[in-house]
């Protein structure tokens, strides 16, 4: 019976520690807890703004 639940606490130990290490919190360069940042793929694109030259005016893109 010991050995029963000695290899039941393995197997459990095997399947658990993958999830507990995709489940870590995001932190900082200092190991402050912060918010995870989104997922790049979710990342709405960058917007193109207008050409402008040195005096502000319109211009043709290059």
């Amino acid at each position: 019976m010991r050995r029963f639940a000695i290899a039941m606490a393995a197997a459990l130990a095997v399947v658990a520690a993958p999830a507990a290490v995709s489940a870590a919190p995001c932190k900082d360069a200092k190991g402050k807890f912060i918010k995870c940042p989104p997922p790049a793929a979710a990342a709405a694109p960058a917007k193109k703004t207008p050409c402008r030259d040195a005096k502000g005016k319109f211009t043709k893109c290059k």
